[in-house]
């Protein structure tokens, strides 16, 4: 077999993965649900690989009288709805080299396995302990986004599976949860989920064994480190097997769309471009919320190591990989940051749909928590120190917005996740390494 044609059947593989791989919300079809609150609380995370340019993030001042930083310029408009938060960090990545012990864990707060093979091992992502607790409400538990594909193989760099850079949902310590990475595909997997699972659970199956059978001819074609990657993938896909067989017999729940999804509405499957592809997939985020069909989303801008070319964008001529290796270059610091700004453009672009969708005295963005960031600081020295993170959204009136909070150094970011999985209604005692809610930022 040639080299392209071994490429091009992965590449028609992961796009089936994108999307089937990605069926969690048929584990909630095992019973009723209560009826629909009169707001509900949503939450996503907005995952930026490769850090950021640590000399244009950080705002100056701190509470309610601070200054955007030029990173952060673009969130001008919603200063007041949004909280930048500063010395969190997760100590379970302190001990790996490169990239995928930080960027892989980023929800898990966990130190994961390091393995070439198959045997995985993370933890489970606090967007999932959200997504559990209120799997039985609506026709998605969560939605994984993504815009590029799996990368298999190892990183022979650090002998880290690449598996690790393409995930950062997780249900289980093994099982990573895969994205849809296809804009139309995700709309209208949202739009079976809200006409009921006795149609959409036989298309998914019908999805699911398509995927299936290409992926173990596949198999018998690839060597013996792509059978491991590919043994991962049937290992999740068997999972979902056993949620579509336990979904069958399921009745229609007591659950309706807040708004009416047409099918005429469905977005292009063939973006023209990165920047078409990402704003196209949020706005699929904004549509899951905005219909309640699941309240819990994760979006990654791209893979750990991200390479991605920018480009498109002005005065920018290198990947983001390239530059975020900058070395303290002058001219790769300022296309490093160029890239940060489009991405904080991103985020901007979603709150703002979020923020025009009326729920009645209040907004979709004031019931939500919309998290973004990065896994590392300082993209150069893989510096998992002083996150770069910034909570958007009132989640129901919990959040105290509009601030610049400043912890101590090296302050746990499990405790982010604690104080908003108390807001979206699934408290935990504690989560990770957690000491407790991250203190000062919600009513009590």
């Amino acid at each position: 077999m040639s080299k392209n044609k071994l490429q091009l059947s992965r590449r028609s593989l992961l796009r089936g993965a994108g999307v089937t791989l990605g069926l969690p919300w048929l584990e909630a079809m095992s019973s009723a649900a209560p009826a629909q609150a009169a707001n509900p609380v949503r939450m996503a995370m907005l995952y930026m690989p490769n850090g950021v340019n640590p000399d244009c993030w950080t705002p100056t001042g701190t509470g309610k009288d601070f200054q955007l930083s030029q990173s952060l310029k673009p969130l001008a408009p919603l200063q007041d709805k949004i909280v930048v938060l500063r010395n969190l960090w997760n100590e379970g990545s302190k001990a790996g080299d490169g990239h995928y012990v930080k960027e892989a864990a980023i929800l898990t707060c966990a130190t994961i396995k390091k393995t070439p093979g198959a045997d995985i091992g993370n933890g489970i992502s606090m967007d999932q302990v959200a997504a559990q607790r209120v799997a039985n409400q609506t026709p998605l538990p969560s939605l994984e986004l993504g815009v590029t594909p799996v990368a298999i193989g190892v990183d022979a760099v650090v002998g880290y599976t690449r598996i690790y850079g393409s995930h950062i949902a997780w249900s289980s310590l093994t099982t990573p949860l895969a994205r849809e990475l296809n804009p139309r595909a995700v709309y209208e997997r949202l739009y079976r989920a809200a006409s009921g699972p006795q149609n959409g659970s036989k298309l998914d199956t019908l999805l699911l064994d398509r995927v299936q059978s290409d992926a173990k001819r596949l198999r018998a074609q690839v060597g013996v480190a792509d059978r491991h990657r590919l043994d991962e993938y049937m290992s999740v896909m068997r999972s979902l097997e056993e949620r579509v067989e336990r979904s069958s017999n399921q009745t229609q729940r007591a659950w309706k769309s807040r708004m009416p999804l047409d099918l005429k509405a469905a977005p292009t499957d063939r973006p023209a471009d990165h920047a078409e592809h990402v704003r196209l997939m949020l706005d699929m985020i904004a549509v899951a919320f905005q219909s309640d069909t699941t309240r819990v989303s994760t979006f990654m801008f791209g893979n750990a190591v991200s390479n991605v070319s920018f480009r498109f964008l002005e005065g920018v001529t290198a990947g983001h990989h390239d530059v975020s290796h900058h070395g303290k270059d002058p001219e790769k610091l300022r296309q490093y940051e160029i890239i940060t700004n489009w991405h904080v453009q991103q985020y901007a672009y979603l709150l703002n749909k979020l923020e025009a969708m009326k729920e009645g005295d209040s907004t979709v963005l004031d019931n939500s928590m919309i998290l973004f960031g990065s896994a590392l600081h300082n993209g150069d020295r893989h510096d998992p120190h002083n996150l770069p993170l910034v909570l958007a959204g009132k989640g129901g009136g919990r959040v105290i917005t509009g601030r610049h909070l400043v912890y101590g150094e090296d302050s746990p970011l499990a405790n982010l996740y604690v104080s908003m999985l108390d807001a979206f209604g699934a408290p935990v005692e504690r989560f990770a390494d957690s000491t407790g809610p991250l203190a000062g930022l919600m009513h009590t």
